[in-house]
């Protein structure tokens, strides 16, 4: 080894410009020294990937149809308005410190009431029969509501709701289950409601101020408890137990021709007392008119007559005379045709033939 290393000292070339020939400790140092540089390097990289998949994982976007909320350690994190994200890009810390909730206040819910309505699978549900009718109810199965004549009718509501933009943190964090009292402050709409009606007026004769009174009866109580939702539309079916179902019909199909006889023999009495009046009145105004027309000619010939008078005082024979032949001139004037007959001078009568084969002139008069 001595040897070799003595054979290995005298191939090396002389140093040149006098300086001394490097050693083994200087290279392994050189080396150490670049072989740390890129460790560093490689551990600058990696922090920085680290920070960068920090900072990444800290980021989050919530939807234009949503909010958000995050939860440090399991509490909101901001005061009041402050808590609600809204959509956008946002920054929390990662789980388990933080926890985004995404809460979707465009989406519309929808519920329906059973406890008050026919026992109905979901197959009958959608094929849309009716279940098997017995002659009286099924405690625990038929669901039903009690009227305020004492009657039994099945009612259900179908309510669609959505959460309140302005406070969504009552619906998602005010209660362990809001779904669940939503549907029994519906249903306790229904059984208030049916409570101040007939079962008549339920089913069909004031079903508008029945499904108003359910409306406004959940407004209140949801209202009152402040869930945070609004109502989009509710609409209320309500429906006689189908043993007196027939019944129900028969009644109803009876009311409607009784409503539309009575209609259409009040469409008759108006038409008729209209027609009534009417003639009535054509009769008063032509008696009207008729009336005035002979009072006018009356009064015209007693002041004819009262002119005339003074005439007759004085010269009746004359005024006689007068009169007959203004009235045969007036005659002769009007007449298309005249004709003379003079007297006989045997005072016989003499025989008139007239010739009719020709059109008559129509009359005109002057």
């Amino acid at each position: 080894m001595a040897e070799s290393n003595k054979d290995l000292k005298k191939t090396q070339p002389p140093p040149k410009n006098g300086t001394k020939p490097p050693r083994h400790d200087d290279a392994t140092a050189q080396a150490l020294a670049e072989a740390m540089s890129s460790s560093f390097k490689i551990v600058k990289f990696l922090m920085v990937l680290l920070i960068a998949s920090f900072i990444i994982s800290c980021a989050f976007t919530v939807k234009p149809n949503q909010v958000a909320v995050v939860l440090r350690f399991g509490k909101p994190v901001g005061i009041g308005a402050d808590q609600i994200l809204k959509p956008g890009l946002h920054f929390a810390l990662p789980a388990p410190i933080d926890e985004i909730v995404r809460i979707p206040i465009s989406e519309t819910k929808t519920l329906v009431t059973k406890s008050t309505w026919l026992p109905l699978t979901p197959e009958q549900e959608a094929l849309g029969q009716q279940p098997e009718t017995y002659p009286f109810l099924r405690p625990g199965i038929d669901g039903y509501t009690i009227t305020a004549d004492a009657n039994i009718v099945h009612v259900r509501a179908i309510l669609k709701y959505r959460l309140l933009q302005s406070d969504p943190l009552s619906y998602t964090f005010g209660f362990a289950d809001p779904t669940n009292l939503i549907q029994s402050a519906l249903e306790n709409a229904i059984i208030f409601a049916a409570a101040h009606f007939s079962a008549d007026d339920i089913i069909f004769r004031n079903k508008t101020a029945f499904d108003e009174q359910v409306r406004q009866r959940f407004s209140e109580i949801i209202d009152q408890m402040q869930i945070g939702i609004t109502i989009d539309s509710m609409e209320v079916l309500a429906r006689a137990p189908l043993a007196v179902q027939p019944a129900f019909d028969d009644l109803l199909q009876a009311q409607q021709t009784s409503r539309k006889t009575v209609n259409e023999a009040e469409a008759y009495a108006r038409a008729t007392t209209n027609t009534a009046i009417g003639t009535a009145s054509a009769i008063i105004n032509n008696g009207i008119t008729r009336s005035n027309q002979i009072v006018k000619t009356v009064f015209a010939l007693a002041k004819s007559f009262s002119e005339q008078l003074p005439y007759y005082q004085t010269n009746a024979l004359l005024f006689k005379q007068r009169l007959l032949n203004e009235t045969i001139a007036q005659i002769l004037t009007n007449s298309q045709d005249k004709f003379f007959i003079p007297s006989r001078d045997d005072g016989k009568p003499r025989e008139l033939r007239l010739q009719l084969s020709r059109e008559p002139l129509t009359p005109t008069e002057k």
